[in-house]
């Protein structure tokens, strides 16, 4: 499987299904407890997304979940953590099978997350930017009590504006240095990447969080590309003039966040090396997952908090990780 294009620039495929499930089922399926399975892998960073503000909304019983294995191939994620290699709601080994129960043709990406339909086995949407701000406005009554507020009214533009910036140079950024098939678009991506973080330090010199005095959709976004920084992108992708631990404020906001309910207690760090060292074997055509780095740092003091500001807002802590959901602590 070939992630570089030799001599062209890294284009993502963008063509998801954008199906919605909403409060008032407007496209033929509406928020129900229960009725749909979220599918991810923790390996990913667009999945990861929607494992973090599941849990900080609370959402654990109305929206299970499925973890399908770090690594996959051409045809699809597999559901190998499980016995059997199976599901066992769904009832199938690879994700792909419910792209083809809702498209016998489809043709696109398989990716994660996606949420399926149990009654129909079919996939309804794996419109990643869009499903974590739904769980946020659509399965609100569904939402924990004391559930922080991740996209708030008067905020929302100005997130959208940060999510858009961070998706193109950083989100994205990596791949597109990391997938460059020339050296000008490996330095166009890189540069970019770069200077869009020094950005964001200067943004975070003076304030806890991106956006507003409280964890917001936009530091959920930034978090899942910077705690996978020093484990693969650093390395794997050449994004290499410095390190995340060797940037500070942007080192210590992500410490911040790692140590926040919700975040670090969703991070499978062996998930995520085996993941990009193993799958994308036109980089690493060894196969060799890399020991490193020393992740005890990650719990090191922060000392975010004298910026001001609460992690949820008016809201409160999740509780603790369900035992089925548990990832290995450092």
């Amino acid at each position: 499987m070939s992630y570089v294009n030799p001599g062209s620039s890294y284009t993502r495929d963008s063509r998801y299904i954008t199906t919605r499930i909403t409060a008032d089922g407007r496209d033929g399926f509406p928020v129900e407890p229960g009725r749909y399975r979220l599918v991810v892998s923790r390996a990913c960073p667009w999945a990861s997304r929607a494992v973090i503000v599941r849990r900080l909304l609370g959402l654990e019983s109305a929206l299970p979940m499925a973890v399908a294995g770090p690594t996959h191939d051409e045809r699809s994620w597999t559901f190998d953590l499980d016995p059997d290699g199976r599901d066992p709601v769904l009832g199938i080994e690879r994700l792909q099978e419910a792209y083809l129960a809702r498209d016998s043709g489809y043709d696109r990406g398989v990716t994660v997350p996606a949420i399926v339909d149990v009654p129909t086995g079919k996939v309804v949407t794996n419109d990643f930017a869009r499903i974590t701000i739904d769980m946020s406005l659509e399965w609100k009554a569904h939402h924990r009590e004391g559930a922080p507020e991740l996209y708030p009214p008067a905020l929302r533009r100005e997130i959208d504006a940060v999510n858009e910036t961070v998706y193109k140079d950083v989100n994205n950024g990596v791949y597109r240095a990391g997938f460059a098939g020339s050296q000008e678009a490996y330095a166009s991506a890189y540069t970019s990447l770069f200077a869009r973080l020094d950005q964001l330090s200067e943004r975070l010199a003076t304030s806890r969080y991106l956006v507003g005095d409280a964890i917001t959709e936009a530091d959920i976004r930034l978090f899942t590309t910077l705690v996978r920084f020093d484990a693969v992108y650093h390395g794997h992708f050449k994004c290499n003039r410095q390190k995340l631990s060797e940037m500070p404020i942007l080192w210590a906001y992500a410490r911040d966040l790692f140590q926040t309910p919700g975040f670090g207690d969703t991070v499978d760090f062996d998930h995520i090396k085996r993941h990009y060292y193993l799958v994308h074997q036109d980089i690493n055509p060894s196969g060799i997952v890399p020991v490193g780095p020393d992740l005890s740092g990650w719990l090191d003091a922060h000392d975010r908090a004298s910026l001001g500001g609460r992690p949820f807002g008016t809201g409160t802590p999740p509780g603790p990780v369900a035992p089925e959901e548990a990832v290995p602590q450092l």
